[in-house]
């Protein structure tokens, strides 16, 4: 379970930026839980405000935590975005910390880099809420804490490149203090990513097996997606398959496949709409685009919930109705649905989902987050729980409204310069002459009228 993410110099963040995901309010804790962390967060604001780069700065942890020993070339440098508005971050460490509670202990990880190197690194955990050091690394090299495998990590330190995290190294060696927040890293954090649904992968797998996924066929039939019925069939796919399923679009390594291969037998799966002769089915490409953004987001969201962790999604709105995406959260928030006490963090253009439906809030007080780019170009996370709002106020108004910040500001000259636009394609239509006022920004005419000028 993730407590907390905290980042500095990374894109379009450059001072140091706090997810906190502990629970600020008892009365809006969901009912029947005693969980650590929040269930929900949603990041909300305005376009290219940060949102999706406090989501990439956690992605970038968790790929340099897992594969840092296979990417890092020796002498090759760390890859990195650190932020670029200022010449001067561009020389200082990007760091990355992530506060944990696995199996009831916490645990704290973090890591700086710069371009060369990890500039240091550190693991300790809290068992009976005392501190104890796992290993601390710096220019001079790992200290070892408290560690039954002291000889072990020595060996390890040794073989780890100036650009490869301890951790990966460390934690791939079979050492127990660091597997569980190696294995938080590599099967418990997952990020939503754009699946095929057409392949085998993800929805696909689970409509073959509907039976083993029963939570997500329900899930399917209660959108309101007009979905009857689900399953796989087994097809032939020869040239006359491929061209009904493909039309103008079909490759022509496939006909080539085919030509040198032969038709071969293919399980595809199907999604089932109850028409006036019954039900008819039809291949996932043919679904409309909000189906398919849920069948990509649904197995992996109900794979979270059934084994726990924390998933993390851009854009959850992207393509579904907002009482669909509500309850895809609502998920979250149930511990009948969310017995493990699985994560969703999000974010979202979505303002609706600050309010309530069917009487019921969306998101709690301390589950909203808003991002927002000050006059320097960097991005600032801040919590709607800042702003002490009361149970009971219209939270999507308020930020409608500016309230909270965390939204666009669009002023007067916008719509001059939209009407601007609109004049001069106007005017060049009608073979008009015009001209520009730069004080206004309107435009004026100059019509020619019996071989004369119209005076400004």
């Amino acid at each position: 379970m993730l407590l907390n993410f905290r980042v500095a110099n990374h894109r379009s963040i450059r001072d140091e930026q706090s997810l906190q995901l502990n629970p600020v309010y008892e009365a809006d804790r969901p009912p029947g839980t005693h969980w650590e962390a929040v269930p929900v967060a949603g990041i909300f604001g305005a376009n290219a405000a940060g949102k999706s780069n406090v989501i990439d700065a956690l992605a970038y942890m968790g790929r340099m935590v897992v594969n840092s020993h296979r990417d890092a070339e020796p002498d090759g440098g760390v890859a990195r975005q650190p932020f670029r508005l200022e010449e001067a971050a561009r020389g200082e460490p990007s760091w990355y910390v992530v506060d944990l509670l696995i199996d009831g202990i916490r645990y704290t990880y973090g890591f700086s880099v710069d371009d060369d190197r990890v500039v240091d690194e550190w693991l300790h955990s809290f068992p009976h809420g005392r501190k104890r050091k796992i290993f601390e690394r710096s220019a001079d090299g790992v200290e070892i804490g408290d560690s039954q495998h002291r000889r072990e990590l020595e060996l390890v330190e040794n073989i780890t490149e100036p650009n490869v995290l301890f951790m990966s190294l460390a934690a791939r060696s079979r050492q127990d203090d660091f597997r569980p927040v190696y294995d938080w890293f590599a099967r418990s954090l997952q990020f939503s990513r754009r699946l095929l649904v057409t392949g085998r992968g993800g929805a696909a797998r689970i409509l073959e097996n509907p039976d083993r996924y029963p939570e997500f066929i329900e899930l399917l039939r209660a959108a309101d997606l007009g979905i009857a019925d689900c399953g796989t069939e087994c097809v032939l796919e020869d040239e006359g398959e491929l061209r009904k399923r493909y039309g103008a679009r079909i490759l022509p390594w496939r006909l080539a496949d085919l030509e040198e291969n032969g038709p071969r037998e293919v399980m595809r799966p199907w999604i089932g709409h109850r028409g006036r002769d019954g039900i008819v089915r039809m291949d996932l490409s043919e679904e409309s685009e909000g189906t398919q953004a849920l069948l990509r987001q649904a197995p992996l969201i109900t794979g979270a919930l059934r084994r726990g962790g924390t998933f993390v999604v851009d854009e959850i709105d992207s393509s579904l109705h907002p009482i669909l995406t509500a309850r895809l959260i609502g998920l979250f928030q149930d511990s009948a649905t969310n017995p493990t006490g699985a994560q969703l963090i999000f974010t979202s253009h979505d303002s609706s989902l600050l309010g309530r439906i069917g009487g019921e809030e969306i998101l709690r007080r301390d589950q909203v987050w808003f991002v927002e780019k000050n006059e320097h170009g960097e991005t600032e996370l801040f919590a709607l729980a800042d702003f002490k709002p009361r149970q009971e106020e219209n939270r999507e108004r308020r930020y409608l409204s500016g309230s909270y910040g965390g939204v666009p500001y669009i002023d007067d000259d916008f719509a001059s310069a939209v009407a601007a636009r609109g004049d001069e394609e106007q005017l060049a239509d009608s073979g008009k002459e015009h001209e520009v006022n730069p004080s206004t920004g309107m435009w004026k005419l100059a019509l020619a009228i019996g071989g004369g000028e119209a005076q400004p």
